[in-house]
């Protein structure tokens, strides 16, 4: 088992990045970061191991609840965070990502376009990131069933029955 200083140090960086996206305010976000440290030495002993980075990012979570609390303003997660798109025009792959269920396309969108890792959208959905995994894989595998089922002209190199 980890100490509490190796923690801090292997941890610092993923804490502090997900309170300052959370935030906006860099500095608002250190003062966070550090007050999830502090819980989370209050905690250490009754810490039964598993997931260093889901324990600490659910302490950060319960401190940013605590901002809201306070009266202070997180910044919102949009409903889409990608661009909304033209009927019949735009790119493929918003088109396609815009047709899958909301959770999908809101996961999909958080690991791949804003770059959260599983472990901080695990936080920012207030699940685990064992079901953001599964959550993951299956909004993937729906997301590429429905690109696949676009109707897009297939290139020579690509088509089927060319002889050689």
């Amino acid at each position: 088992m980890a100490g509490l200083e190796d923690l801090f140090r292997a941890h610092w960086p993923l804490v502090n990045g997900y309170l300052a996206r959370r935030t906006g305010d860099a500095v608002l976000a250190e003062e966070l970061a550090q007050e999830t440290f502090y819980r989370a030495t209050r905690a250490f002993l009754g810490w039964r191991g598993g997931s260093a980075v889901a324990w600490l990012l659910a302490i950060a979570r319960h401190v940013l609840i605590d901002e809201v609390r306070r009266g202070r303003r997180l910044v919102p997660l949009p409903d889409s965070l990608v661009a909304d798109i033209e009927p019949g025009g735009g790119d493929d792959v918003t088109r396609v990502l815009a047709s899958l269920p909301k959770a999908q396309h809101q996961l999909l969108e958080l690991i791949y376009v804003y770059g959260y890792s599983h472990a901080e959208a695990a936080a920012i959905l207030g699940t685990s990131e064992g079901a953001v995994k599964t959550a993951v894989w299956r909004a993937r595998s729906a997301f590429r069933r429905a690109y696949l089922a676009e109707d897009r002209p297939v290139s020579d190199s690509g088509a089927k029955g060319s002889s050689s």
